[in-house]
């Protein structure tokens, strides 16, 4: 598919946001994107401007743009939303043997994107598929306003993760135990040990303390 120039640019800072390749707290300029992507200046200052809309950048005339760091607290919002969603999704699923054996099935194939990926060691990547795994099972339940306040999520709960995995890249391994973990329980239609199990893969993940506050 063909994008505007504006379009292509909004896509990859974005992009980079999201994978941690632009931290939260630096400051860019139009110039050095513009040249890194050879383009001239006024896709990027569009791309910025639609950024700057939706949070993710703050713009400062002559200087550049801030990547906008995680707010304070916000990690803990999101994981205390996410553990709400997918446990009522699995309390549905428990209800519906074979709704919940299609998931499993679903879950194992990402499972196994996760191990490739986890063997590489591409941290962007297992932020990504991360998320799809997670997705997969609010899906499942088919409630489709659930499913859309959950996509919502996708974005910063990617831009956590892919954070975390490049503070502890050692971590892969044991977020793939959990994750197999996780998807054994749905199996069982377990949903109150899979309440329990998924917070404390996120706060596991996400370095937070019971209270919910980082480390």
């Amino acid at each position: 598919m063909l994008y505007s120039a504006a379009e292509q640019v909004y896509r990859e800072v974005k992009e980079l946001i999201l994978s941690g390749g632009l931290p939260g707290g630096e400051l860019i300029s139009e110039g050095e994107i513009a040249e890194r992507m050879g383009l001239s200046r006024t896709p990027v200052r569009e791309a910025f401007l639609r950024l700057e809309a939706e949070g993710w950048m703050r713009l400062y005339p002559k200087r550049g743009a801030l990547v906008v760091a995680v707010a304070e607290g916000e990690a803990e919002h999101i994981v205390d939303a996410r553990q709400l969603v997918e446990t009522h999704a699995v309390r549905i699923l428990a209800e519906r043997p074979h709704a919940r054996e299609v998931l499993v099935a679903r879950l194992r194939v990402n499972l196994e994107e996760q191990r490739q990926i986890a063997a590489r060691g591409d941290g962007a990547a297992f932020s990504a598929s991360d998320a799809d795994f997670h997705r997969l099972i609010v899906d499942a339940a088919e409630n489709p306003l659930l499913a859309t306040f959950y996509s919502s999520l996708r974005e910063r709960q990617r831009r956590m993760t892919a954070h975390s995995i490049a503070r502890d890249p050692g971590q892969l391994p044991r977020i793939l135990a959990e994750h197999e973990q996780l998807t054994d329980l749905v199996n069982d239609g377990d949903a109150d040990g899979f309440e329990a199990a998924v917070l404390a893969h996120m706060r596991r993940v996400h370095a937070l303390n019971p209270r919910g506050v980082a480390r």
